[in-house]
């Protein structure tokens, strides 16, 4: 899977040369003066929307100084009855804005507009904002509106309205019903001074210094401190997403598990990469939960040790080659077989032609042994230029890593990028026609995505079929915080492709060897829950092996707050019934400030 950092540096560059959404409502325009609460209304669009607006009054509570949505937050200090009406709104002056200050109380003219952050095409909600303003400071040095708590008593279970929605999935006619749905709630506080008190950290600090904490410490936590993505319908409503008006520099490098004490206290905003956001004016102070990165058991006499890493865009220009070493080395134990996902050619993101991954191996086979690990040798193919998806010009694809001390690598040639490995039998046994080769590489459910490799491993006597994929990442779907409920994920349909051209390659060789040993994994891009997942599975075709671990520890990377199983390892039925497996997901990465990649490794162990 692409990383999520590139993915948003991507993002935040097309964001800065194409326009953003504004909806404006075809409502006649006028001028009106108005209270705050007015314009905020009771549903999530605003009924003044397109309108002018004078002389609306309000405390200043903050000053975005930074990025490309410039202004200033004010909050009517005389707010009314409704709990559903935001007292809030934020100021958009587009240019850092000149004196105005926390604490002023202003009167703004303006038009009120519905900006969607990501555009229309997004699904995301929209934040009501005055724009083109003109504004008079009244008097300077006012007491701020007093922040309203946001806690585990105030935030409802449900996330959503279900079965009432409007006809087109769109909950933004709904009336808000902050008592109701967790969504609702943060809604009627759009633009509010809030405050969140002694909130653990559910999510990294990233490079775009936010992270993500949690109002409900017991909500679906695992013992690690995060909290676990577990079904569609358990979204996790305590989450929230930190950001800070102060100085990056300030910002600090907060790990899952650790805990903002004190008081977090400014704004809540919405943006397009989390939703609901708290800026933090006053920001609380990092108590460090001494979180450690896990390391697996060595495997025992007769155990057969196959992982799962996703490297991270990983080429000769990088410097985590000894990091990613000694996490196979060190936390792994140095697996008999690793498959490794995001390997980049040898001259990385430079578009120039090259697909040859021979360096990129190279140098971490070296670093590997560097580290005090075994001499791997390693099988994989070339992609076509350009044709598997991924960051343009490094041609990712994944790769078998072996200990030929271990294991013993069975090649047939003819495999290529366009080439498919077939099944077939030898001397009773299930075989492989091309080995390494690729699973139906000319099928539509891999177009612009990568291939899976699939390579016949023998141990001990006993041949392993293992097939390594890294399938169609979650780019596009629509966030949980979507204006759309539930939100649409139309990233599913190429995965589901994807998992049944492998289940259907698995099935072909169980066809022929009821009792063979294969093994498959990788980036899944999706849930142990996820119908992708059962497709891969089939009636008893595969297992998803991460599902003998007890629910708060299947997760492999943290999205939004949430620790989710997007790495999986699957198992034929005679690994499954032989009762010899364990499992393990190696938590060094997904959970920290500093991690080297974003996924955790994943590692499976039995005797075949």
């Amino acid at each position: 899977m692409p990383s999520k950092s590139s993915a948003r540096l991507a993002a935040l560059t097309v964001a800065a040369v194409c326009a953003t959404s504004t909806i404006t409502l075809t409502s006649p325009a006028h001028a009106e003066s108005v209270r705050i609460h007015d314009i905020q209304g009771d549903t999530r669009m605003s009924p003044y929307a397109g309108q002018q607006v004078t002389d609306v009054a309000g405390i200043v509570t903050g000053v975005r100084t930074y990025g490309s949505s410039r202004g200033f937050w004010i909050q009517d200090p005389e707010p009314d009855a409704d709990p559903a009406t935001s007292e809030g709104v934020f100021v958009h002056t587009g240019s850092t804005p000149q004196g105005v200050a926390v604490g002023d109380a202003v009167e703004v003219s303006g038009t009120v507009s519905e900006y969607v952050p990501g555009g229309t095409s997004s699904g995301n909600q929209a934040l009501t904002e005055i724009t083109r303003p003109a504004f008079t400071v009244v008097s300077g040095g006012n007491p701020v509106p007093a922040a309203t708590r946001i806690d585990a008593g105030s935030v409802p279970a449900a996330y959503t309205p279900a079965g009432d929605r409007a006809a087109n999935g769109s909950v933004n006619s709904l009336p808000l019903r902050p008592d109701r749905y967790a969504l609702d709630f943060y809604e009627s506080l759009e633009g509010m001074n809030v405050q969140v008190s002694d909130t653990r950290v559910v999510g990294a600090t990233d490079p775009y210094t936010e992270l993500w904490v949690t109002v409900k410490p017991r909500e679906n936590r695992n013992h690690r401190g995060g909290t676990v993505y577990g079904s569609y319908e358990a979204q996790n409503t305590g989450r929230l997403q930190i950001q800070s008006l102060g100085r990056a520099a300030d910002f600090p490098d907060a790990n899952v598990g650790d805990t903002l004490a004190g008081t977090t206290t400014g704004p809540l905003d919405f943006n397009q990469f989390g939703g609901y956001t708290l800026v933090a004016s006053e920001l609380g102070t990092l108590e460090s939960g001494d979180l450690r990165r896990e390391s697996t058991r060595a495997r025992r006499s007769g155990e057969l040790a196959v992982a799962t890493y996703n490297v991270e865009n990983l080429d000769p220009s990088d410097g985590t080659f000894a990091a990613h070493a000694e996490a196979i080395v060190g936390n792994l134990k140095s697996p008999d077989i690793v498959s490794l996902e995001e390997i980049q050619d040898n001259n990385g993101a430079t578009d120039d032609g090259t697909v040859a991954a021979d360096r990129t191996v190279a140098a971490l086979i070296d670093a590997i042994v560097a580290a005090g690990g075994p001499r791997y040798d390693w099988r994989g193919i070339d992609p076509a230029d350009k044709a598997d998806g991924g960051e343009p010009g490094g041609n990712i694809r994944q790769v078998f890593l072996f200990d030929p001390e271990r294991v013993s690598f069975t090649d047939r040639a003819g495999g290529d990028a366009t080439t498919a490995t077939g099944v077939t039998k030898v001397r009773g046994r299930a075989a492989l026609t091309v080995s390494p080769g690729r699973v139906t590489p000319g099928s539509e459910a891999f177009e612009n995505s990568r291939k899976p490799l699939a390579g016949e491993f023998v141990f001990r006597g006993r041949t392993v079929v293992v097939v390594a994929n890294h399938f169609a990442s979650k780019g596009g779907d629509q966030a949980l915080t979507s204006q759309y409920q539930p939100p649409s994920r139309g990233s599913e349909t190429q995965r589901h492709l994807q998992a049944k051209e492998v289940h259907d390659f698995t099935a072909k060789i169980l066809a022929v060897q009821k009792n063979a040993a294969v093994v498959v994994l990788g980036d899944i891009n999706d849930f142990e829950f996820s119908t992708t997942t059962k497709i891969l599975e089939g009636r008893g075709t595969l297992w998803s092996a991460v599902k003998s671990l007890p629910r708060s520890e299947r997760y492999s990377y943290v999205y939004q707050g949430n620790s989710q199983a997007l790495d999986q390892i699957l198992i034929s039925p005679s690994i499954r019934r032989g009762g010899t497996f364990t499992y393990d997901s190696v938590h060094l990465n997904a959970e920290f400030h500093d991690q080297i990649s974003d996924h955790d490794p994943q590692v499976l162990r039995f005797r075949p």
